[in-house]
């Protein structure tokens, strides 16, 4: 897998701090594993054995996309200890840790999956145990990186560029255009919220300090799980990386902070920059860590996180940033975004930054078939289709602006990155400002709106399905 963030301006030499002694495991783990409820302990081999999949000794090499001697198995419902048991040892399997999250029993999945250790080759063991009747599927614990590169002044003095339009001062004709909606009064509504799936972000940056909360958790009782959601003071979203509610961990959250910084920094508080949609409230749900990379099941946690928190607290929340992509076709990630689609969540997505057509070799999550996920590509400040973007025809849906963006990064600072990790927020902003236009539109509209509103761009023509490029001014 490859990386997907080409950084343009470097903005930090990252100083690792470890809470834990989890330090060497960052490279192996990117998802999402701590909102399980249950654990087997019927036998030693359904024990559970640990409670990350960062605990991993390796026994062989760690491969290319994928943890070692790790994989994820998820048996048919139904299916007796005693059958289970005798499956795990075919591939001198021991249970890590069972997976069982509230959305997944809200779409009445009431079994999980397991996170297994085996002293064999991940693709012998997956090969091995996925042939047994007994099993629904079992596939490695696949590694996602994140996909971006390295009266507010930066807005006035002409470096916002995705945020302008042919209407705005400063213009660009290929910018998103947002200037022109916030000319009529439509900056967004703190009612509509948004799940960034990604690293932490830095809740009390001066550009995005009040935007980044869990609003029930933020006004509510410190040590209570006021929502009741099994997570105890995720007062601004969780931690699904290191397993705690302390979502910002500086200075390594830079990707996610500049990724919320776009979709909605603050505006008119005189400094730094602002974001698609001013007014609107981001929950952070962090799988990604160190180095950024995270694991498949930990990103499976941290989607079902978001998808919960909208039906257990009916919170509106209209879509997820996914900056993010790695690892070969997950049935168990394919199945978390399609929860999220059954609770009309968009499922924004970096199409990745490898240059790659994603027609003839997906790239994954965008390349899922899925209604509520929107692909993005990444375009200049002339229009042309970023160098390092991926695209595709039929799978990549429209463009944004991706090179050389201007957000909020930590230490209350501002850098440049460059990549599809930057264009993909510029469209979740416009999906929480087009909900904000209009209450109680579905998925299925806004992502319509999203599409149908495009600028038919030359360098997008037979790259994309639109062959355009964002446009909020329709809005």
């Amino acid at each position: 897998m490859t990386i997907l963030i080409h950084p343009f301006i470097t903005s930090l030499i990252k100083i690792k701090v470890m809470k834990t002694l989890i330090i060497y495991i960052s490279i192996l783990t990117i998802a999402l594993l701590t909102a399980c409820k249950k654990e087997l302990n019927q036998s030693p081999t359904l024990q559970n054995q640990g409670t990350s999949s960062q605990n991993v000794i390796q026994t062989d090499k760690q491969q290319s996309g994928y943890a070692a001697n790790e994989l994820l198995i998820k048996f048919k419902k139904g299916i007796i200890e005693q059958i289970k048991n005798k499956a795990l040892a075919s591939i001198t399997g021991t249970i890590q840790k069972r997976v069982l999250t509230r959305a997944m029993e809200h779409a009445g999945d009431n079994e999980g999956f397991f996170i297994v250790r085996t002293p064999l080759k991940v693709l012998d063991a997956v090969n091995k145990i996925k042939a047994l009747p007994e099993i629904q599927y079992a596939e490695p614990n696949y590694i996602y990186k994140n996909t971006g590169v390295p009266n507010d002044p930066e807005y006035v003095n002409g470096d916002l560029w995705g945020m302008y339009g042919d209407a705005t001062n400063p213009a660009n004709p290929y910018g998103s255009q947002a200037g022109e909606p916030w000319a009529k009064g439509h900056t967004g509504k703190f009612t509509v919220m948004v799940g960034v799936i990604d690293e932490g972000a830095m809740y009390n940056h001066p550009d995005l300090e009040g935007n980044i909360q869990n609003p029930v958790e933020f006004n509510g009782v410190p040590g209570v799980d006021d929502d009741g959601n099994g997570y105890v003071d995720d007062v601004y979203g969780y931690d699904f990386y290191f397993h705690d509610n302390t979502t910002y961990d500086a200075p390594d959250d830079d990707h996610g902070t500049h990724v919320s910084g776009t979709i909605g920094a603050k505006a008119n508080n005189g400094q730094g920059v602002v974001g698609v949609c001013w007014n609107i409230t981001m929950i952070t749900s962090k799988f990604i860590g160190p180095g950024g990379t995270g694991s498949l099941a930990d990103a499976v946690t941290a989607i079902d996180y978001i998808t919960d928190l909208k039906t257990r607290d009916g919170y509106n929340i209209v879509a997820t940033n996914n900056s993010w992509g790695g690892g070969g076709y997950s049935q168990l990630l394919y199945d978390a975004i399609s929860r999220a689609n059954d609770q009309d969540i968009l499922f924004v997505a970096a199409a990745g930054n490898a240059t790659n057509n994603n027609d003839v070799t997906p790239t994954y999550p965008a390349s899922y078939d899925l209604p509520n996920i929107i692909s993005v590509a990444a375009i200049t400040s002339t229009g042309a289709l970023a160098g390092f973007s991926n695209y595709g025809a039929t799978t990549v849906d429209l463009g944004a602006p991706g090179e050389n963006i201007i957000s909020t990064l930590p230490g209350s600072t501002y850098g440049y990155k460059s990549g599809t990790s930057m264009a993909a927020p510029h469209v979740t902003g416009a999906a929480a400002l087009y909900a904000s236009l209009h209450p109680g539109a579905t998925a299925a509209h806004i992502k319509a709106a999203i599409l149908k509103s495009i600028i038919p761009t030359p360098s997008l023509q037979g790259k994309t399905v639109t062959g355009g490029r964002l446009d909020l001014s329709k809005f």
